[in-house]
């Protein structure tokens, strides 16, 4: 599968997992190596660098972005190979948290 056409369904499905998100393709000549991919929803945000496959190469300063950037909130290589465990990992992270329940002393 061509990345271009990856990142267009994944986008598609980002959209569907998060109604209301908003998805940003990044500029990569304002930035080398900046995730392709920012998905702003609700309070929070994430960045996906897409790839074709596992093994294609990364440019140069992709590794250094995505680490850094996954410090901060959330970010991932993502590729055919493991978005479904990256999409599950984005929900964990995007989805807002239940507040605590207290439990009642009778």
């Amino acid at each position: 599968m061509l990345e271009n056409r990856f990142k267009t369904k994944l986008i598609a499905e980002l959209k569907e997992l998060f109604p209301g998100c908003i998805v940003i393709h990044m500029d990569p000549t304002e930035t080398q190596g900046i995730p392709d991919l920012l998905i702003l929803y609700r309070d929070k945000w994430a960045a996906l660098e897409g790839k074709k496959s596992a093994n294609a190469p990364y440019r140069p300063n992709q590794p250094y972005y995505v680490e850094r950037m996954n410090e901060m909130s959330f970010a991932a290589f993502i590729y055919p190979e493991n978005k479904e465990e990256i999409l599950h990992e984005l929900q964990q992270t995007l989805q807002p948290r239940r507040p605590a329940r207290l439990s009642r002393r009778q």
